[in-house]
């Protein structure tokens, strides 16, 4: 297939993994926002400038589009974010998300509305976010999961020769280099992989698609539930191998600008229940060489296998006590291993409730 949508020519799926954990871990909206609460003042919301990839293809290679497609199709339960899960005559319903501001992310369809409103509890990835000093508490008792507290510095685990590229792509996004030595790179990933559009937005106070459901559920008189804490999040990051996050750091940033066009295809086929798109378009479009294999395992283990194991664990005491909206990053849905045939495999009937 002609490569005609190259996003970067030697950047590898290995950052589009972990743009993909920005949106599947949704603490990182608050770590990011955090971490720019002091950066420079914005005179204005800047545009959004991302492009959809999936419409640019279907006039430049058609062919190609054609054969993403039929990949996609074989994707276990890669069509649809709302999903009613039903056992011993108690109904609830299992929604995807994603971790971000846009209209067109937080406008609920009629459907996920009206299950949303049915439920008397609302269940999302953690409410540590929801209260900001406990989450800053969680932060100051383990500072080793985001920062380096040893000699460490960002500078001593880059490859040799890619310094100067990555001091000078920081600049460009108007981070100076010399604040963010003893951040972890997961985290300067997360803060790159934000489109300036959506920083501004979240800057400003917006709330993510989470965050809102929880408010509009408080607001509601429902009961709000997590099924992690914002310390098993981080230690999910940060049990990947720093080797794995650093390449995935310098990959990121020589993605450049093309950043916001993997954020809009990803906004594109999220708005239409196209969660089983995702890999095998970026796997088509960007080169294959110099893929990390083990990091990759290493990465759909911490977080996405172990993970949805935990939601599943946690989550069912709540359906069973209650009519519950379940709402979590969207990538936790498909899969053989992802959270709808893990109810499944647990005696749930679970089918798809918005196509």
């Amino acid at each position: 297939m002609k490569r005609l949508l190259t996003i970067a020519d030697r950047a590898t799926l290995l950052s589009l993994k972990l743009l993909c954990a920005a949106n599947i871990l949704f603490l990182i909206s608050f770590l990011v926002i955090m971490a720019l609460a002091t950066g420079r003042a914005r005179a204005e919301m800047p545009a959004c400038t991302g492009h959809d990839m999936m419409a640019e293809m279907q006039k430049s290679d058609p062919a190609g589009l054609a054969a993403i497609r039929v990949e996609a199709d074989k994707t276990l339960n890669g069509k649809g974010l709302l999903w009613k899960v039903e056992k011993d005559g108690r109904t609830s319903y299992l929604f995807g998300t994603m971790h971000l501001t846009d209209p067109r992310v937080t406008s609920l369809t009629p459907a996920a509305r009206k299950a949303f409103d049915a439920s008397d509890t609302v269940v999302i990835e953690t409410t540590d976010v929801l209260d900001k000093a406990r989450m800053m508490a969680a932060l100051m008792a383990k500072p080793e999961l985001t920062m380096f507290t040893d000699a460490t510095t960002l500078t001593s685990l880059l490859p040799q020769g890619e310094v100067e590229s990555v001091n000078k792509a920081l600049d460009a996004r108007g981070i100076p280099p010399a604040s963010v030595t003893k951040m972890k790179p997961w985290i300067l990933s997360a803060m790159l992989a934000l489109p300036a559009c959506e920083v501004a937005r979240q800057s400003a106070g917006a709330p993510v698609l989470d965050v809102k459901l929880a408010d509009d559920a408080k607001a509601a008189g429902k009961s709000v539930e997590g099924l992690e804490t914002a310390v098993s999040q981080l230690e999910a990051m940060a049990s990947l191998p720093m080797d794995f996050h650093v390449r995935g750091l310098v990959d990121t940033l020589k993605l450049g600008n093309r950043i916001d066009d993997v954020i809009e295809t990803m906004i594109a086929l999220y708005v239409k229940g196209d969660t089983g798109t995702f890999w095998p378009l970026f796997k088509a479009a960007l080169p294959s060489e110099g893929q990390d294999e083990a990091g990759y395992a290493a990465f759909e283990e911490a977080m996405i296998k172990t993970r949805n194991k935990t939601m599943v664990e946690r989550a069912e005491p709540i359906f069973q006590r209650s009519k519950a909206f379940m709402a979590v990053g969207a990538l936790h849905l498909p899969g053989p291993e992802g959270l709808i045939e893990l109810f499944r495999k647990d005696g749930y009937t679970v089918t798809v409730a918005d196509l």
